[in-house]
């Protein structure tokens, strides 16, 4: 029984956290490792300390997950990079509206809701500007973070600390 579980932990066809990182360098910084090293001390020097970063969507994964079409499939730069910043106290810089469920997990800051996180605005800009792409940033828990990774299997990639430690 033990071992049927083991086989069976959903945990198949899952890409490890080098091949993520691997597919996310490729795909969003042209291959250019120094570009993503950028990209995550920029992050780093912006958000508050103890807050983990964590990467979602079609850059991580390679394909888009409304439809299965690879990442950027409608040309290039038109694919866009889904931030997660996971904590508590990133969750002060939205305002009440951008909120799905408020103190806990935000919708992101976008071209859809561009004015949800005033203090976030530069870094979402100087972030676009940097891998001439879009960029939304989203905050959460902890807590919703691990069950959306961890129970529904929903891949993300740690950029800065690490998920559960934060």
């Amino acid at each position: 029984m033990v071992e049927e579980l083991k086989e069976n932990d959903g945990s198949e066809g899952r890409k490890s956290e080098e091949e993520m990182r691997e597919c996310v360098i490729r795909l969003a910084f042209g291959g250019d490792a120094r570009r993503y090293e950028e990209f995550c001390e920029v992050v780093r020097e912006a958000i508050p300390e103890g807050t983990a970063v964590v990467l979602r969507g079609s850059s991580v994964t390679g394909v888009r997950w409304k439809d299965g079409a690879p990442f950027d499939a409608d040309g290039p730069g038109t694919s866009d990079l889904d931030l997660t910043l996971v904590g508590d106290e990133v969750l002060n810089f939205y305002i009440l509206d951008g909120f799905y469920l408020p103190g806990v997990h935000t919708k992101p800051l976008s071209e859809k809701d561009p004015d949800i996180a005033p203090d976030l605005i530069p870094l979402r800009e100087k972030l676009i500007a940097m891998v001439k792409r879009p960029v939304n940033i989203q905050a959460t828990r902890d807590l919703v973070m691990r069950i959306r990774g961890d129970w529904l299997g929903q891949p993300y990639l740690n950029l800065i600390g690490k998920v559960g430690d934060s």
